[in-house]
């Protein structure tokens, strides 16, 4: 490695960790992914987990670290207190917590907290990405985030101002697992095409419905006895459904109306929310979520004194 890292960026979530040795100009020098997340990282020891990828990566002694993510949950390495909105994505960046008696300067960016009675909320992470997504300062932004946990994002003038959780991933999960569905879908659930016919057919149909799709979920299973549908198929119906209920909640909660939505995601998850936004005739601002954490992440660090 020719080129000085100035800081080491981690983005460290419940299973995976993503970490990259980055310079004074925001170009990455070295990457590392593991699986070891919070949940492991709790047994090993976040400090031994994270010396251990600088080491692998030929970090310089002392380099600053600067994290995102579940690593600044109650249950991580410091709980990093969230900050409420409405509040603008600088101040958030501005408000990493300090590692104590780490030897090296590390720091937590926090989450951010939506404490209304009837809508309460958190995210931990989608906030880095957020200030990373090259939102333009000024006007309203509809911004959505697939995952496990789907997060759609109001931002204006460059604070967020309001935002919902979609547990979208997590529900097709534990539905081709653990439900009836799980005899449609097979051990070992397909991956789903934006292409596919039935992807597209069913999320039109839950796009159509305004997202009420419980009773549409057993005819999913009703299909494969009475009309024969296979397992590929199936779960492009379950696929499109779920999204399409998603997009369908949303678009009625937060009107993105005739601006385009800006889709932060990475790999085929974002191609197939892509597809589904345009099949509801959202126009859409593809942002890849990976470099988006990383463009944060700088950001963070320049605010924290890390960067000259």
């Amino acid at each position: 490695m020719t080129a000085v890292p100035a800081f080491a960026a981690i983005d460290w979530g419940t299973t995976r960790l993503r970490a990259w040795l980055i310079d004074s100009a925001g170009v990455v020098l070295a990457e590392r992914r593991g699986d070891d997340g919070l949940i492991s990282a709790r047994e090993t020891g976040f400090a031994t987990v994270l010396d251990g990828h600088l080491a692998a990566m030929g970090a310089p002694a002392g380099l600053p670290v600067v994290m995102c993510g579940m690593v600044g949950a109650r249950q991580g390495w410091l709980e990093a207190p969230y900050a409420d909105v409405p509040v603008p994505l600088a101040a958030v960046l501005e408000g990493a917590a300090k590692v104590p008696h780490a030897g090296r300067d590390i720091r937590i960016v926090p989450g951010v907290a939506q404490r209304l009675a009837e809508a309460p909320d958190v995210m931990r992470g989608e906030e880095t990405q957020l200030a990373g997504a090259g939102l333009e300062g000024r006007g309203r932004h509809v911004v959505c985030m697939p995952g496990t946990h789907s997060k759609w994002v109001v931002v204006e003038d460059g604070a967020v101002t309001g935002f919902g959780t979609w547990p979208t991933g997590e529900l097709f999960s534990v539905l081709a697992a653990h439900s009836i569905l799980r005899h449609s879908l097979g051990e070992h659930t397909a991956a789903v095409s934006a292409d596919a016919p039935l992807f597209r057919r069913w999320c039109e149909t839950a796009l159509g419905e305004g997202g009420d799709v419980m009773a549409r979920l057993f005819s999913i299973r009703a299909a494969g006895l009475l009309q024969g549908l296979g397992a590929d198929d199936a779960a492009a119906c379950l696929s499109g459904l779920l999204i399409g209920a998603e997009i369908a909640s949303a678009s009625r909660r937060y009107r993105p109306g005739g601006g385009a939505v800006t889709l932060v995601a990475s790999g085929p998850l974002g191609v197939l929310y892509g597809a589904a936004l345009g099949l509801a005739g959202h126009a859409i601002r593809p942002v890849d979520a990976d470099a988006a954490v990383r463009v944060g992440l700088f950001e963070a660090a320049r605010r924290n004194g890390m960067v000259p």
